[in-house]
């Protein structure tokens, strides 16, 4: 006999083998990547929960299933990420968008007051490009650029500029850091660059090591690409410029530091994301 699998029962299955893996949220990943291989929302899976699969849905769902239990992030598997309340196409050429980053969007707009005001805006190591996108939304004057080493990265971020309604504000450059921007100033400068020791990527979670190392990897002590857009500030701040740089929880006196030595700047200071965790250093161009 033919077992008929209705939407329910994929669920169901699906949130258990999840939970039995330890899979954090088990319950709302099924939902997600159901409802991505059913082609329909998280709504339409419960008004539809009697609804036999046919055979073509039920490959899809087993396979991503599959796919998930076998390490993928959930964000590839579906293509799509969210972040500040806005929808960012994601693959595995960029970082998966994470809510700690959302500090460095908070912080720039409690600094710069008018948000009406014309500004120019850098986001260095812009992967998918959530920092500049976020900055062109919330800014409706700024013209942004974004740049970025790696060009599959690049094109992503100029497909979530046009996807989110900024891309005539938003110039998506592919170049090692500032040189892709060679004698140009900006207001504001923000990044969320590599930062992670080399030697402890090997023992980050397994989804975490499927993301880009080119997106990861800071160097020795994790602050490779920090040192040298400390120190290629003073050539690119417009006066009264505002810089912020996201960073790992445990460094935030290197950054303090890094910034301090510019001999430009107020003295660094650092803000702690929603976990209470140092995330994010600033400063001003005196």
């Amino acid at each position: 006999m033919t077992t008929t699998w209705t939407t329910a029962a994929v669920l169901d299955w699906t949130i258990k083998r999840f939970t039995d893996a330890g899979i954090a949220g088990a319950r709302l990943e099924a939902q997600v990547l159901l409802a991505h291989a059913l082609g329909c929302t998280r709504m339409q899976l419960y008004t539809g929960f009697d609804r036999p699969l046919d055979e073509g849905e039920l490959g899809r769902a087993r396979e991503l299933i599959k796919r998930r239990l076998g390490g993928e992030p959930l964000a590839y598997l579906v293509g799509d990420q969210e972040f500040w309340s806005l929808t960012f196409r994601v693959d595995p050429s960029v970082l998966i968008p994470r809510h700690d980053t959302e500090t460095v969007i908070s912080l720039v707009l409690d600094q710069l007051g008018d948000r009406a005001a014309p500004r120019r805006v850098l986001d260095l190591c812009t992967g998918s490009g959530i920092l500049a996108v976020t900055l062109a939304r919330e800014l409706p004057a700024a013209q942004v650029i974004a740049t970025d080493l790696s060009a599959p990265a690049a094109a992503i971020a100029a497909a979530n500029a046009e996807r989110n309604g900024v891309a005539a504000r938003v110039d998506v450059r592919t170049g090692d850091l500032f040189a892709a921007v060679a004698g140009e100033t900006f207001d504001v400068i923000v990044s969320n660059p590599p930062y992670i020791p080399t030697a402890t990527i090997a023992t980050l979670d397994r989804e975490v090591q499927r993301e880009p190392r080119l997106a990861l990897d800071g160097g020795a002590d994790g602050l490779d690409l920090l040192r040298r857009i400390a120190a290629d500030l003073p050539a690119h701040l417009a006066p009264d410029g505002f810089v912020a740089l996201e960073h790992g929880y445990d460094q935030d006196a290197a950054v303090r530091t890094l910034l301090d030595a510019t001999g430009v700047l107020t003295p660094a200071a650092t803000v702690r994301d929603l976990a209470k965790q140092p995330r994010v250093t600033w400063a001003r161009r005196r």
